[in-house]
């Protein structure tokens, strides 16, 4: 791996954007341009998006078939890939390929056709995972989904600074 494109590598770096462009098929991105924005997106000199994000939304995708594969071909590291948009697509399920992304911080599958419940628990082992959207799917109206709200995220917050005490800061008395 050359240390020059790891360092330039980043999530500020425009997303490969796919969104609106009709994709039925993962494979149709290795034909299909991806949409332009107002920065370019860097490449390395292998020609692949030196990227950490890809949006794959509002395009009609029912499965993930070859996805990794897909994503070897358009990204110079796709282990380090931490933003991937799949809403507004025909996903019926989270397909376990997504798993395999241990640097996926956010995933978006809101406005899908995802079911069961039960598909969410395959990303218990994402641990860098902190932003999941799945309002606008058909489990929304399973027994024991909750959305959570701002009134939500307000309470926890109050509970936070109520019950978790600020670490004490020590200092070392050789240090004086």
């Amino acid at each position: 791996m050359n240390k020059q494109d790891y360092m330039n590598t980043s999530v500020q770096e425009p997303p490969l954007d796919y969104s609106f462009r009709s994709i039925h098929v993962i494979q149709d991105l290795t034909s299909e341009e991806p949409r332009t924005g107002l920065r370019p997106i860097r490449h390395s000199k292998s020609g692949k998006s030196l990227t950490q994000s890809l949006w794959l939304n509002n395009n009609v995708l029912n499965d993930l078939r070859d996805f990794s594969h897909v994503v070897s071909l358009l990204l110079e590291h796709p282990e380090n890939l931490a933003w991937i948009d799949l809403s507004f697509n025909d996903l019926t399920s989270i397909d376990p390929v997504l798993t395999t992304f241990f640097n996926l911080s956010v995933l978006y599958l809101h406005g899908n056709s995802i079911q069961r419940l039960g598909e969410v628990n395959k990303l218990a082992v994402l641990p860098r995972l902190r932003s999941l959207t799945l309002h606008g799917n058909p489990i929304e109206e399973q027994k024991g989904y909750s959305g959570v709200t701002k009134a939500d995220r307000a309470t926890a917050e109050v509970w936070k600074h109520m019950n978790i005490k600020p670490k004490k800061v020590r200092i070392k008395q050789n240090a004086l």
